[in-house]
């Protein structure tokens, strides 16, 4: 495994793209091809952020070019582009790129985190629960639980329930249905959140400002193709690429679990 800086580790991944890559994607090819050893929780915002900051701070001197939002290349693939189609100056080029560095509203929408068919096992629903995520299996964990936005319940693959975390957050409105009417009626849950998560694992608790009609269309469509997985698409909803978290369990439950264990074995030694 290599241990590039991430400068270095984006740019070897775009080197060999024939076309302009979404950050998360560029991310995942960097843990695939093990150019760096750490990653931080949520490595896709980390590329993002980072080849945004250079375009907007270097300008002409960075490395990247941004034709479409959350997708990225080498200025120098944009040049060759731009020389064999006869289109647009470096300087258009830059200005275009500069633009959409700086636009905030990313293809995302307003759903920036999501989780898919968590199970409701592998969390403690105790006074204050905590839903613990991942981007990937060797990533940091990151308490999901005071994410903002909507839930669905499922029994097993069938959907019973959809719901909305506005005042609170999403584990402490899950945690209510724990002793509801719906207490025995679900076993898994999805999540659609609209806070950001940092490399540190914080959630950014902000809200987004205006969204365009397009974009709230477009997340809709989105949320409810995840949700309902109908046969005939073949794609989530144009435009979203929220970055999706892997359940990891709550690591009380596996101190409980062994604690169970050692005093199962206690029982059997004073017996015999």
């Amino acid at each position: 495994m290599s241990d590039l800086g991430w400068r270095e580790a984006i740019i070897e991944v775009l080197k060999g793209a024939t076309e302009a890559m979404h950050y998360a994607d560029i991310a995942e090819e960097i843990k695939k091809r093990q150019l760096r050893t750490s990653f931080g929780a949520t490595p896709a915002n980390t590329v993002n952020v980072y080849m945004s900051d250079s375009i907007n701070s270097e300008g002409a001197a960075s490395p990247f070019d941004r034709p479409s939002r959350g997708y990225y290349r080498l200025r120098e693939t944009a040049k060759k582009e731009a020389i064999a189609t006869g289109g647009s100056s470096e300087d258009q080029s830059l200005e275009t790129s500069i633009k959409k560095a700086s636009d905030p509203e990313d293809p995302a929408g307003f759903i920036n985190a999501l989780g898919m068919y968590w199970s409701r096992d592998r969390v403690l629903w105790n006074a204050t629960p905590q839903m613990f995520g991942t981007q990937s299996a060797s990533d940091e964990k990151v308490d999901l639980s005071d994410q903002r936005g909507v839930y669905v319940l499922y029994d097993r693959n069938v959907v019973i329930y959809v719901g909305r975390a506005i005042d609170q957050g999403l584990g402490t409105r899950l945690k209510q249905h724990t002793i509801d009417r719906l207490n025995g009626r679900w076993d898994r849950f999805s999540w659609f959140g609209i806070y950001d998560v940092t490399d540190k694992g914080e959630l950014i608790k902000t809200e987004t400002a205006s969204i365009s009609t397009t974009t709230l269309i477009a997340t809709m469509e989105a949320v409810l193709i995840e949700c309902v997985e109908p046969s005939q698409n073949r794609k989530r909803g144009d435009d979203f690429r929220a970055i999706e978290f892997l359940q990891a369990e709550d690591p009380l439950i596996e101190r409980n679990r062994m604690l169970a264990v050692l005093g199962e074995a206690q029982k059997v030694l004073i017996k015999n």
